[in-house]
Protein backbone atom coordinates (compact mmCIF):
# COMPACT_ATOMS: atom_id res chain seq x y z
CA UNK A 1 0.00 0.00 0.00
CA UNK A 2 0.71 3.69 -0.82
CA UNK A 3 1.17 6.04 2.08
CA UNK A 4 -2.28 7.13 1.77
CA UNK A 5 -3.67 4.10 1.84
CA UNK A 6 -2.06 2.96 4.84
CA UNK A 7 -3.18 6.25 5.79
CA UNK A 8 -7.03 5.21 5.72
CA UNK A 9 -6.58 1.76 6.58
CA UNK A 10 -5.01 2.93 10.31
CA UNK A 11 -8.68 4.50 10.17
CA UNK A 12 -10.46 1.42 9.75
CA UNK A 13 -8.97 0.27 12.54
CA UNK A 14 -10.79 -1.13 16.13
CA UNK A 15 -9.88 0.85 17.57
CA UNK A 16 -8.36 3.93 14.73
CA UNK A 17 -5.01 4.55 14.82
CA UNK A 18 -4.82 8.24 14.68
CA UNK A 19 -1.50 9.11 15.38
CA UNK A 20 -0.14 6.25 13.17
CA UNK A 21 -2.63 7.89 10.22
CA UNK A 22 -0.82 11.35 10.48
CA UNK A 23 2.40 9.99 10.15
CA UNK A 24 1.51 8.03 6.85
CA UNK A 25 -0.15 11.22 5.90
CA UNK A 26 3.77 13.11 6.70
CA UNK A 27 4.85 10.31 5.01
CA UNK A 28 3.13 10.92 1.61
CA UNK A 29 5.04 14.59 1.87
CA UNK A 30 8.39 13.14 2.72
CA UNK A 31 9.19 9.13 1.25
CA UNK A 32 12.53 9.40 3.60
CA UNK A 33 9.66 8.96 6.55
CA UNK A 34 9.69 5.92 8.60
CA UNK A 35 6.04 6.12 10.65
CA UNK A 36 7.12 2.84 12.91
CA UNK A 37 10.23 4.35 13.81
CA UNK A 38 8.29 7.12 15.02
CA UNK A 39 6.24 5.39 16.49
CA UNK A 40 8.65 3.23 18.60
CA UNK A 41 10.75 6.73 19.20
CA UNK A 42 7.15 7.74 20.84
CA UNK A 43 7.82 5.23 23.72
CA UNK A 44 10.36 7.68 25.15
CA UNK A 45 7.97 10.16 25.23
CA UNK A 46 4.79 8.32 26.87
CA UNK A 47 7.59 7.42 29.80
CA UNK A 48 8.63 10.90 29.93
CA UNK A 49 4.91 12.02 30.57
CA UNK A 50 4.12 8.77 32.83
CA UNK A 51 6.81 9.74 35.36
CA UNK A 52 5.09 12.92 35.30
CA UNK A 53 2.09 12.30 36.55
CA UNK A 54 0.35 12.42 39.87
CA UNK A 55 -1.22 9.32 41.35
CA UNK A 56 -5.02 10.19 40.62
CA UNK A 57 -7.96 8.23 39.15
CA UNK A 58 -7.47 8.11 35.07
CA UNK A 59 -10.69 10.49 34.84
CA UNK A 60 -8.99 13.32 36.46
CA UNK A 61 -5.61 12.75 34.84
CA UNK A 62 -6.17 14.58 31.67
CA UNK A 63 -5.69 18.24 32.71
CA UNK A 64 -2.19 16.56 34.49
CA UNK A 65 -1.34 15.46 31.25
CA UNK A 66 -2.01 18.47 29.48
CA UNK A 67 0.16 20.06 32.13
CA UNK A 68 2.95 17.37 32.19
CA UNK A 69 3.33 17.96 28.02
CA UNK A 70 3.99 21.65 28.36
CA UNK A 71 6.55 21.09 30.93
CA UNK A 72 8.50 18.83 28.75
CA UNK A 73 8.10 21.85 25.93
CA UNK A 74 5.24 20.88 23.94
CA UNK A 75 3.14 24.29 22.89
CA UNK A 76 1.25 26.13 20.42
CA UNK A 77 3.70 27.11 17.37
CA UNK A 78 3.76 30.64 16.98
CA UNK A 79 5.97 31.27 13.78
CA UNK A 80 4.93 33.94 11.71
CA UNK A 81 3.86 32.72 8.89
CA UNK A 82 2.64 29.16 10.18
CA UNK A 83 4.39 26.48 7.97
CA UNK A 84 3.85 23.10 7.53
CA UNK A 85 5.71 21.39 10.06
CA UNK A 86 3.47 23.12 12.60
CA UNK A 87 0.96 19.84 11.23
CA UNK A 88 3.34 17.67 10.36
CA UNK A 89 3.09 15.14 13.16
CA UNK A 90 7.59 13.68 12.88
CA UNK A 91 8.19 17.76 13.05
CA UNK A 92 5.85 17.74 15.50
CA UNK A 93 6.77 15.81 17.99
CA UNK A 94 10.94 16.66 17.36
CA UNK A 95 10.49 20.18 17.76
CA UNK A 96 7.70 20.05 20.19
CA UNK A 97 5.76 22.97 18.68
CA UNK A 98 2.60 22.62 16.38
CA UNK A 99 -0.77 23.46 15.89
CA UNK A 100 -3.54 22.95 18.70
CA UNK A 101 -4.91 19.67 16.91
CA UNK A 102 -1.42 18.66 16.03
CA UNK A 103 -0.76 19.03 19.64
CA UNK A 104 -4.35 16.88 20.67
CA UNK A 105 -3.41 14.44 18.22
CA UNK A 106 -0.32 13.46 20.70
CA UNK A 107 -2.02 13.96 23.63
CA UNK A 108 -5.10 11.77 22.82
CA UNK A 109 -2.30 9.23 21.77
CA UNK A 110 -0.82 9.54 25.00
CA UNK A 111 -4.03 9.49 27.09
CA UNK A 112 -5.42 6.42 24.79
CA UNK A 113 -2.02 4.65 26.12
CA UNK A 114 -2.06 5.25 29.86
CA UNK A 115 -5.89 4.83 29.85
CA UNK A 116 -7.04 7.94 30.26
CA UNK A 117 -10.66 9.22 28.81
CA UNK A 118 -9.62 12.21 26.83
CA UNK A 119 -11.51 12.81 23.80
CA UNK A 120 -11.49 15.50 20.70
CA UNK A 121 -13.72 18.69 19.88
CA UNK A 122 -14.19 20.53 17.01
CA UNK A 123 -14.27 23.77 17.99
CA UNK A 124 -13.84 26.36 14.90
CA UNK A 125 -10.22 27.64 14.55
CA UNK A 126 -8.52 26.20 17.57
CA UNK A 127 -9.23 22.52 18.62
CA UNK A 128 -10.10 21.35 21.66
CA UNK A 129 -10.15 18.46 24.32
CA UNK A 130 -12.82 16.78 26.42
CA UNK A 131 -13.19 14.47 29.78
CA UNK A 132 -16.39 12.71 28.75
CA UNK A 133 -19.05 14.02 31.01
CA UNK A 134 -17.24 16.89 32.13
CA UNK A 135 -18.41 20.60 32.30
CA UNK A 136 -15.52 22.16 30.37
CA UNK A 137 -12.88 21.85 27.55
CA UNK A 138 -9.38 21.71 27.71
CA UNK A 139 -6.75 23.71 25.30
CA UNK A 140 -3.96 21.16 24.17
CA UNK A 141 -1.50 23.71 24.13
CA UNK A 142 -1.70 24.80 27.34
CA UNK A 143 -3.88 22.40 29.54
CA UNK A 144 -6.23 25.30 30.34
CA UNK A 145 -9.46 24.65 31.12
CA UNK A 146 -11.98 26.47 29.57
CA UNK A 147 -15.89 27.21 30.28
CA UNK A 148 -18.70 28.52 28.43
CA UNK A 149 -17.51 32.41 28.85
CA UNK A 150 -14.46 31.20 27.78
CA UNK A 151 -15.18 29.20 25.26
CA UNK A 152 -17.69 32.41 23.90
CA UNK A 153 -14.46 34.84 24.18
CA UNK A 154 -12.25 32.30 22.02
CA UNK A 155 -15.09 31.99 19.16
CA UNK A 156 -14.97 35.98 19.12
CA UNK A 157 -10.88 36.01 18.92
CA UNK A 158 -11.32 33.43 16.38
CA UNK A 159 -14.34 34.67 13.69
CA UNK A 160 -15.18 38.09 15.29
CA UNK A 161 -17.19 39.82 18.04
CA UNK A 162 -20.33 38.52 16.14
CA UNK A 163 -19.62 34.72 16.58
CA UNK A 164 -22.03 33.20 18.52
CA UNK A 165 -21.40 30.26 20.45
CA UNK A 166 -23.79 27.16 19.14
CA UNK A 167 -23.75 23.16 19.94
CA UNK A 168 -22.16 22.80 16.96
CA UNK A 169 -18.96 23.92 18.16
CA UNK A 170 -18.77 21.57 20.55
CA UNK A 171 -19.42 18.56 19.15
CA UNK A 172 -17.07 15.60 19.80
CA UNK A 173 -14.82 15.05 16.82
CA UNK A 174 -14.54 11.33 15.10
CA UNK A 175 -11.18 9.92 13.88
CA UNK A 176 -11.68 10.64 10.12
CA UNK A 177 -13.31 14.18 11.42
CA UNK A 178 -9.84 14.83 12.94
CA UNK A 179 -7.75 13.75 10.39
CA UNK A 180 -9.75 15.32 7.33
CA UNK A 181 -9.14 18.78 9.63
CA UNK A 182 -5.56 18.22 9.99
CA UNK A 183 -5.54 17.76 6.14
CA UNK A 184 -7.69 20.88 5.79
CA UNK A 185 -4.40 22.38 7.78
CA UNK A 186 -1.97 21.21 5.93
CA UNK A 187 -3.63 21.71 2.42
CA UNK A 188 -3.58 25.97 3.82
CA UNK A 189 -0.18 25.87 5.05
CA UNK A 190 1.22 24.47 2.10
CA UNK A 191 -0.71 26.90 -0.32
CA UNK A 192 0.24 29.46 1.82
CA UNK A 193 4.02 28.47 1.44
CA UNK A 194 3.05 28.11 -1.99
CA UNK A 195 4.08 24.62 -2.24
CA UNK A 196 1.24 23.64 -4.59
CA UNK A 197 2.32 20.22 -5.32
CA UNK A 198 1.90 19.22 -1.84
CA UNK A 199 -1.48 21.35 -1.14
CA UNK A 200 -2.88 19.17 -3.73
CA UNK A 201 -2.15 15.93 -2.12
CA UNK A 202 -3.92 17.49 1.01
CA UNK A 203 -6.95 18.71 -1.05
CA UNK A 204 -7.45 15.27 -2.25
CA UNK A 205 -7.24 13.48 0.90
CA UNK A 206 -9.83 15.87 2.50
CA UNK A 207 -11.99 14.74 -0.38
CA UNK A 208 -11.57 10.98 0.62
CA UNK A 209 -11.88 11.25 4.19
CA UNK A 210 -15.27 12.76 4.77
CA UNK A 211 -17.99 14.51 2.61
CA UNK A 212 -16.81 17.64 0.96
CA UNK A 213 -17.61 20.99 1.36
CA UNK A 214 -17.79 23.81 -1.30
CA UNK A 215 -14.44 25.07 0.53
CA UNK A 216 -13.10 22.53 -0.30
CA UNK A 217 -13.75 22.26 -3.70
CA UNK A 218 -12.80 25.81 -4.06
CA UNK A 219 -9.48 25.45 -2.16
CA UNK A 220 -8.62 22.86 -4.48
CA UNK A 221 -9.94 24.80 -7.54
CA UNK A 222 -7.41 27.90 -6.04
CA UNK A 223 -4.29 25.12 -6.21
CA UNK A 224 -5.37 24.07 -9.64
CA UNK A 225 -5.50 27.50 -11.06
CA UNK A 226 -1.85 28.16 -9.54
CA UNK A 227 -0.81 25.26 -11.36
CA UNK A 228 -2.19 26.68 -14.41
CA UNK A 229 -4.54 23.18 -14.90
CA UNK A 230 -7.97 25.00 -16.23
CA UNK A 231 -9.60 21.46 -16.77
CA UNK A 232 -8.81 20.57 -12.67
CA UNK A 233 -10.03 23.98 -11.63
CA UNK A 234 -12.88 23.84 -13.85
CA UNK A 235 -14.03 20.42 -11.90
CA UNK A 236 -14.14 21.83 -8.77
CA UNK A 237 -15.68 24.73 -9.26
CA UNK A 238 -18.95 23.21 -10.67
CA UNK A 239 -18.36 20.83 -7.34
CA UNK A 240 -18.26 24.00 -5.48
CA UNK A 241 -21.35 25.24 -7.74
CA UNK A 242 -23.63 22.30 -6.74
CA UNK A 243 -22.88 23.22 -2.82
CA UNK A 244 -23.48 26.54 -2.94
CA UNK A 245 -26.33 27.50 -1.33
CA UNK A 246 -25.35 31.63 -1.36
CA UNK A 247 -26.74 33.76 -4.06
CA UNK A 248 -23.91 36.20 -4.06
CA UNK A 249 -21.45 33.26 -4.24
CA UNK A 250 -23.52 31.30 -6.34
CA UNK A 251 -23.24 34.37 -9.14
CA UNK A 252 -19.53 34.64 -8.79
CA UNK A 253 -18.29 31.26 -8.90
CA UNK A 254 -20.87 31.22 -12.47
CA UNK A 255 -18.89 33.86 -13.10
CA UNK A 256 -15.36 32.71 -12.77
CA UNK A 257 -16.41 29.09 -15.09
CA UNK A 258 -17.34 31.74 -17.88
CA UNK A 259 -14.36 32.85 -17.53
CA UNK A 260 -12.90 29.34 -17.96
CA UNK A 261 -15.25 28.97 -21.14
CA UNK A 262 -17.68 27.02 -19.01
CA UNK A 263 -20.90 26.87 -21.10
CA UNK A 264 -23.19 24.09 -19.45
CA UNK A 265 -25.78 25.43 -17.12
CA UNK A 266 -26.18 23.94 -13.57
CA UNK A 267 -29.03 23.92 -11.87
Amino acid sequence: MDPRQRCLACLDRNPPAMLEAALWIAAEHDPRLVPEQVLRDFGGVLQLVSVGLPDLAPGELAQPLLRRMNELDFHEDDDAPLRPRAALLPQVLARRRGQPLSLALIALELAARLGIPLVGVNFPGHFLLRVPGADHLLDPSSGRRLYTRDCRELLMRVQGSQAELQAAHLQVAGPREMIQRLSRNLRQLHQEAGEYLAAVKDAERVLLLGPPTMHDHLARADIYRNLDCPQAERYDLERALLLCDNPAQHLQLAQRLRRLGHVQALH
